[in-house]
C-alpha cells in the first residue's frame, strides 16, 4: 500500500448539449466536482460527482474545508476506512446531497487509483460479472418535446441500436401524456422498451391514477412517480398496478434503499452513485438488492455507471445520456446497443485535460 501524498480539488461547469426539462425542474448546467489523488509512488487516481445546475460551489468548499484535508498521509486502499471516517467527520450534514455529491468524488477516485494499482478496469476490480450492458436513451424524451419530434427521436433511437427510450411524464392532463407514449409505441412496435420517468411530480392518488392510463402502452417501468422520501405511498402504487416502479436516483442513505426493498414498495433500483456518496456505498446497495431479486438500472453518470452495471450480476439497463464529451477523447464504446466497458486500468475515462483546463471555475492543490 501507499499514502496519499497530494490531493486536487477543480470544478467544470459543463452545458447540456440538448435542453433538459421534466415535470419539476430544468437541467441548467452540469456542475462537476472532480478529485485527483495522487500516492506516494505516484499513481494518480481520478474520481467526479455532479449537480444540475446549483449547489456545485457548496460541494467544493466541503471537499476543501472539511474533507480532503484528512486525505494526507492515509493509506489510498483503506477505502472503506476512509469512507466511513469522512462520513462521520461530517455527521451533522448527513444523510444529505451535498455531503453525498463530495463523498462521491472522494471515493471514485480512491476505486480508479487502486483498480490503477492493481492493473485492473473496474468492472472486473468490482466484480466482474459482465462483459456488456443493455442501454437506453434518455435525450430524446424531455417534455418539452413535442410529440412529432418524441416519436422521430425514439425511431432514431431504435435505429441507433438502442433497446429502449424514456419519456418524461408529468403534462397537465393525463390524456396527454397517454397520447405521447401511444404515439412512441405505435412508431417502435412492440419490440422496443419504453420507460417513463415522473421526476417525483405526482401525489400518490394521481399516481395511482396515471399509471392505470399508462398501462395500455406496455410500460418498462414508471420512474420516480411521488416525491422520494414517502416509501408507503409507493408501497401503496406498487400494490395497484402491473406496472415495474422503480427508484433510487434522489435516495442518499443505503437505509433508504433498505426500507424501500423491505416494503415492497419498487421493483427497480435506480442508484446513482454520485447521489448515494461513491463506488462504495453503490455496491452494497446493488448487492441488497440482489438479494431481493430486483434489478438495478442506474441513474445518469453512465460512464461510471457502465463498468458498475458490469460488475455486478442484477444490472439490466444502462442510461445512456452524454455529459463527458466535452472533457474526453474518446466516447463511451457501444456495440449493437450494448455498452461496452473499458479494459483500461482504473474507471476507464479517457479525460481531455486540455479541453477540460478551459472549463475549470475552480482549483486547489492540498498536500
Amino acid at each position: 500500500m501507499a499514502k496519499i501524498t497530494t490531493v486536487e480539488t477543480l470544478q467544470v461547469d459543463l452545458k447540456p448539449k440538448v435542453k433538459r426539462t421534466d415535470a419539476v425542474q430544468s437541467f441548467e448546467s452540469q456542475e462537476t466536482p472532480i478529485v485527483k489523488i495522487r500516492d506516494a509512488d505516484g499513481v494518480e487516481g481520478i474520481g467526479y460527482s455532479y449537480t444540475i445546475g446549483t449547489g456545485g460551489s457548496s460541494v467544493v468548499k466541503l471537499l476543501d474545508d472539511h474533507l480532503v484535508p484528512l486525505l494526507i498521509g492515509r493509506e489510498a486502499d483503506e477505502i472503506e476506512r476512509i469512507w466511513r471516517d469522512l462520513f462521520y467527520r461530517v455527521h451533522a450534514t448527513t444523510v444529505g446531497a451535498l455531503t453525498s455529491i463530495a463523498l462521491a468524488a472522494i471515493d471514485t477516485a480512491l476505486w480508479d487509483l487502486r483498480s490503477k494499482r492493481a492493473k485492473l478496469p473496474l468492472h472486473k476490480a468490482a466484480g466482474g460479472a459482465k462483459d456488456r450492458i443493455k442501454l437506453y436513451y434518455t435525450e430524446g424524451g424531455w417534455l418539452h418535446i413535442d410529440e412529432g419530434e418524441l416519436v422521430e427521436e425514439a425511431q432514431k433511437a431504435k435505429e441507433r441500436g438502442f433497446g429502449g427510450t424514456k419519456i418524461k411524464v408529468g403534462r397537465p392532463h393525463v390524456a396527454e401524456d397517454v397520447r405521447r407514449l401511444r404515439a412512441v409505441r405505435k412508431a417502435v412496435g412492440d419490440d422496443f422498451d419504453v420507460m417513463t420517468d415522473a421526476n417525483q411530480g405526482f401525489m400518490v392518488d394521481e399516481a395511482i391514477r396515471r399509471a392505470r392510463h399508462y398501462e395500455d402502452c406496455d410500460i418498462a417501468w414508471f420512474e420516480e412517480p411521488i416525491h422520494a422520501d414517502d416509501v408507503m405511498a409507493h408501497k401503496r402504487l406498487c400494490e395497484s398496478t402491473q406496472i415495474p416502479i422503480a427508484v433510487g436516483e434522489s435516495l442518499y442513505s443505503l437505509s433508504q434503499f433498505k426500507d424501500y426493498l423491505q416494503n415492497n414498495a419498487c421493483s427497480i433500483v435506480q442508484v446513482d452513485v454520485g447521489r448515494i456518496g461513491g463506488i462504495t456505498p453503490w455496491l452494497k446497495v446493488a448487492h441488497m438488492a440482489e438479494a431481493f431479486n430486483i434489478p438495478v438500472c442506474p441513474h445518469f453518470l453512465m460512464e461510471i455507471h457502465l463498468p458498475l452495471c458490469c460488475a455486478v450480476p442484477n444490472s439490466r439497463w444502462l442510461e445512456f445520456i452524454p455529459q463527458l464529451d466535452l472533457v474526453t477523447r474518446t466516447g463511451m464504446k457501444v456495440e449493437n446497443g450494448y455498452g461496452v466497458p473499458s479494459e483500461e486500468p482504473g474507471l476507464g475515462i479517457d479525460w481531455d485535460w486540455s479541453a477540460l483546463d478551459k472549463l475549470v471555475v475552480h482549483r486547489k492543490a492540498h498536500g
